[in-house]
């Protein structure tokens, strides 16, 4: 049987890097997350550092810079085109798990690619913030939200869809239920044989 890949989007605090990280033990497949920036750092020649910041910060218009000019793209713009580049890489490798990033998106055309999104309830999301993150916040609630609103942005400005969207997912999971319960969920559709096709 051959194993998808894994693209698994998430809410702040859903806990869906923790999950995405226990799927990929479990099916003993590679774990993708910031070791993307790291790729995508020797792929453009910029700081680790940079990419990291450059990422969290995405300029304007990306379909406006990039009919213009690949000389011409916004660094941000580089960045995502060149995590783009690492993502279908390490999918074209086999099996694995990939946390963010629009790979979703990405890997659109790609078969045997599985797409996921995690959320849960605020409530639990702030208190994960708060005591597994230990996120350094004044107001919990305003950090989660604007993390949130952040990533949605980020996700529309290079997918030209709106993040955590049902549609844009094959599996959509309530981490409320228990971390154990949807790496297990994940776990079961990733092992079924129409899972490549």
């Amino acid at each position: 049987m051959s194993l998808p890949v894994l693209t698994i989007g998430r809410e702040f605090g859903s806990g869906g890097r923790i999950i995405a990280r226990k799927v990929a033990e479990a099916l003993q497949i590679p774990f993708y997350d910031r070791a993307l920036i790291s790729m995508a750092a020797e792929e453009t020649g910029l700081s680790e550092d940079y990419v990291r910041e450059t990422e969290q910060k995405p300029t304007a218009s990306f379909l406006y810079n990039l009919y213009m000019s690949t000389q011409n793209l916004p660094i941000s713009d580089q960045v995502f085109l060149a995590q783009s580049d690492v993502i279908r890489q390490v999918a074209a490798k086999g099996p694995c798990v990939i946390v963010g990033r629009g790979a979703d998106y990405v890997l659109r055309d790609q078969a045997g690619c599985r797409n996921l999104f995690i959320h849960a309830p605020l409530e639990q999301r702030i208190e994960r913030a708060r005591t597994v993150y230990q996120v350094a916040a004044t107001n919990y609630k305003a950090f989660v939200l604007r993390e949130d609103k952040r990533r949605a942005v980020y996700y529309s400005r290079y997918t030209g869809q709106v993040w955590g969207k049902v549609q844009n997912y094959d599996l959509t999971i309530n981490s409320g239920l228990g971390l154990d319960t949807a790496t297990e969920l994940i776990c079961s559709l990733a092992q079924k044989e129409d899972a490549h096709e």
